[in-house]
């Protein structure tokens, strides 16, 4: 159902909409880029390339849950993220975890220092800035070097093969310019492993920088005399709780269904009926207007509702022609959507107004008025089959009797109803836990998290709603991220914040996971790949699987260790 008067919405506006958002928080270092999404088997990081590509592949694979764990294809939407020096594994869920391996440069032993004065400046969001200074000695043993190659690989009037050129003439022939710029590049490739030593063990893959720009490096540069660069990168971020061990006693409410067991049997029995529903058939109306129980094709428009009573501009997701209304599902849409229609009759035109709840699936219209305009076009009557045993086959797969698929389906959403409150419990305990932790969040793990979390959404766009790819790339283009990436800053931060939080704990309660539970998922997830056809990488799925059970492992304590307080949800 493509309208925001349901709990549906096109993808376009389910994406723009989080996308085109005003925001002041800054730009990302990277954001502007374009991105390749290797989806789900890294992160992406500071080197990424700048188009993205598309595969479409065999939609079987949409079926399986593990195309966010490890696959090498298979499923609907491949997105490749290119590296130019490392891959990179995917970290845990949707967030990213800083490791100990995870770290840029480190010092080589046995290597000789080259006598350079590094000063380290911290900055804001877990940056170091490093002004480094290189000696005279290093500059003009560079610039040699760089003379020789040259030398040997320049054919000169006049000089034959392997003979030495002088400098002026060897300078003249290749151009001042290129012998500077490829001297400077030398020195910049062997001082830059000495120079972040400083920061080994603590920066981020690929996130340094070289600040100073190379033109005015080259332009200044001289064998004789010293050079100074700076160079920025990352940091993995101190973790502090406020207040102190503040993780290990959360509080938290969490919103559940009054009854679980009055849920599940609501749902088990609208799921009987669903499924009687596709087995039936539909009449023709005429003669009286809409009522309970039918079926009414309308046309849908809806402009906003400013507070002086005037129109404004027109929601474009709540716009639609041939719109099916099933009035026995009015749960599904704007709250008094359905009341408002009953008794249109054909041809006939309503205006309306009504408010978008604030619990509304797209944000952007939370708490907004909109006075809704729609034309009724035809109206239907259910015509159901007989609800007995001989039915059974046709509505639940191996059951041959009415009370088989009635307990099936109980048991079915009594799962669903457990695993939901389990899911909501764990959201309520992780977002507490970030408020709790203190991080200055490093702007590359802020841009890496977001394309993450940007990739999977277009990959679960795709998966449910079929896009076409030119959708696809609409959606995917830079601009589009880079909006995504501005607008959803806070909660960009907030998953990161989490996800270090959780790679934090599991170290301090010194957790761990037997040989055995990875193993399990290990094999699990191998076997679901094997049902699908698809490819997979034994060490990244074995990577996945446990950091997958190491965050579970840490979800599973706070839950423990937590002051939790269910209440009934609401309406």
């Amino acid at each position: 159902m493509a309208m925001a008067v349901a709990h549906a919405h096109t993808a376009t506006s389910q994406l723009s909409s989080v996308c085109t958002k005003s925001s002041s928080s800054p730009s990302l270092s990277r954001a502007s880029r374009g991105v390749h999404f290797v989806l789900p088997l890294s992160s992406p990081s500071a080197g990424v390339s700048s188009e993205l590509k598309l595969k479409f592949l065999d939609s079987r694979i949409q079926k399986s849950r593990r195309f966010q764990q490890g696959a090498g294809n298979g499923f609907n939407l491949v997105a490749v993220f290119k590296y130019p020096q490392q891959d990179h594994r995917r970290r845990r869920g949707e967030a990213v975890v800083v490791r100990a391996g995870e770290v840029a440069v480190k010092e080589e032993s046995g290597t000789p220092s080259l006598g350079l004065e590094v000063v380290e400046t911290n900055l804001a969001n877990s940056r170091v800035q490093l002004k480094v200074h290189v000696p005279v000695s290093v500059c003009k043993d560079c610039y040699d070097q760089v003379l020789k190659e040259f030398g040997k690989q320049s054919k000169v009037p006049g000089f034959r093969p392997g003979k030495n050129i002088p400098e002026n003439v060897l300078i003249n022939f290749i151009g001042q310019d290129q012998i500077r710029s490829s001297a400077v590049e030398a020195v910049l490739k062997r001082t830059l492993p000495e120079a972040m030593s400083s920061v080994a063990g603590r920066a981020i893959k690929d996130s340094e920088h070289i600040s100073t720009k190379f033109a005015d490096l080259a332009a200044g540069f001289a064998p004789d005399k010293p050079l100074s660069y700076d160079v920025a990168v990352d940091v993995a971020p101190e973790i502090k709780w406020n207040p102190e061990n503040g993780y290990k006693n959360l509080k938290v409410t969490v919103e559940c269904e009054a009854d679980d067991a009055l849920a599940a049997q609501k749902a088990a029995d609208a799921e009987l009926l669903s499924r009687l529903k596709d087995l039936g058939s539909l009449r023709v109306v005429i003669g009286r207007g809409l009522e309970m129980g039918d079926v009414g094709v309308v046309d849908v428009s809806a402009v906003r509702l400013n507070e002086d009573g005037t129109t404004g501009d027109e929601i474009l997701s709540c716009k639609q022609k041939g719109f099916r209304l099933d009035t026995d599902e009015g749960g599904s849409f704007l709250p008094g959507f359905v009341e408002a229609l009953i008794g249109i009759q054909n041809d006939e035109s309503r205006s309306f107004d009504l408010t978008f709840p604030p619990t509304w699936e797209q944000e952007s219209l939370r708490g907004l008025q909109a006075r809704f305009t729609v034309v009724g076009r035809e109206i239907f009557i259910r015509q159901l089959p007989e609800l007995n045993d001989e039915l059974a086959p046709q509505l639940f797969q191996d059951c041959t009797s009415l009370a088989e698929i009635k307990e099936a389906l109980l048991r079915k959403h009594t799962e669903l109803i457990e695993r939901a409150k389990k899911t909501a419990t764990q959201f309520a305990i992780t977002t507490e836990l970030a408020k709790v932790a203190e991080i200055d969040v490093p702007n590359s793990l802020l841009e890496e998290q977001g394309r993450q979390m940007y990739a999977s959404k277009l990959i679960e766009l795709q998966a449910s709603m079929k896009l076409s790819k030119e959708q696809v790339v609409a959606l995917s283009s830079a601009e589009m991220v880079h909006n995504y990436l501005i607008a959803q800053k806070p909660r960009i931060t907030e998953s990161v914040k989490q996800s270090l939080a959780v790679a934090e704990i599991y170290k301090l309660e010194n957790l761990e996971i037997s040989e055995e539970e990875l193993q399990a998922e290990v094999d699990s997830a191998i076997e679901e790949f094997k049902r699908f056809d698809q490819e997979y990488e034994v060490v990244r799925v074995k990577e996945q699987a446990r950091e997958l059970l190491e965050g579970s492992k840490v979800l599973d304590w706070l839950t423990e260790h937590a002051d939790i307080t269910y209440v009934p949800k609401q309406s």
